[in-house]
């Protein structure tokens, strides 16, 4: 089953795996789930088709948008004499791609519309 494996769509590399239902890159960590028709590497676009790239939280678990998450640790916030306070939940992500790792969009209560990495929030 292994010799069936696609190449991975971001850098090339002939030596992914799998793991569970997701295909895997070694070398540079990026997972997706491949495509029954062997389409998943033909899109040109590296895999901004149909919004097949997986999203984890800080704990491993997979966001999806309209989620609710809750900030795992305390964030400055530039321009604000308060940060965000660790357990503030935030309602109806949006999932992006990001500059930096920030991934998800939001409207958080207070401070408005802005952007986090997943690696800060869990899903609630």
């Amino acid at each position: 089953m292994n010799e069936n494996l696609p190449p991975c769509p971001i850098c090339s590399c002939a030596y992914t795996y799998e793991m569970n239902a997701l295909v895997v890159c070694p070398e540079c960590g990026h997972e997706w789930v491949p495509a029954e028709g062997g389409a998943d590497g033909a899109g040109g676009g590296g895999g901004s088709g149909d919004g097949e790239r997986v999203v984890k939280d800080s704990v491993g678990n997979v966001l999806r948008d309209g989620d609710t998450v809750t900030v795992a640790k305390a964030l400055k916030v530039k321009g604000s004499p308060s940060g965000i306070k660790a357990g503030t939940k935030v309602r109806n992500i949006r999932l992006i791609d990001g500059v930096d790792g920030h991934d998800i969009d939001c409207r958080i209560d207070g401070f408005g519309a802005m952007q986090l990495k997943s690696g800060v929030v869990k899903k609630a």
